[in-house]
């Protein structure tokens, strides 16, 4: 998602370009909009915070640490967003 010129970013644009963020993928301006508006807004710092968080437990997981049953309801569930077309569970 590559951002128009402006001066402020929304939530829900926030909320897309998040892993761009963790990546270090955003150009310097719109990572600059992006830390101005974490700066601003408790709620996008807050879940700024649980991505970090679940990026790194996930990232320790292995699938056979997981109960075959567990397994399978996360391969449905991905199966299911890739269905839909990748987007993102609010819409």
């Amino acid at each position: 998602m590559r951002l128009r010129r402006r001066h402020t970013l929304v939530c829900r644009e926030v909320v897309e370009l998040v892993s761009d963020y963790l990546e270090g993928a955003l150009p310097d301006y719109d990572r600059a909009l992006f830390e101005q508006h974490l700066v601003l807004c408790v709620g996008c710092t807050a879940y700024l915070d649980q991505m970090r968080r679940t990026v790194a437990l996930v990232g320790r997981l292995r699938e056979d640490s997981l109960d075959a049953p567990v397994r399978e309801r996360l391969l449905e569930a991905f199966r299911a967003w890739k269905h839909r077309g990748g987007a993102s569970p609010g819409g």
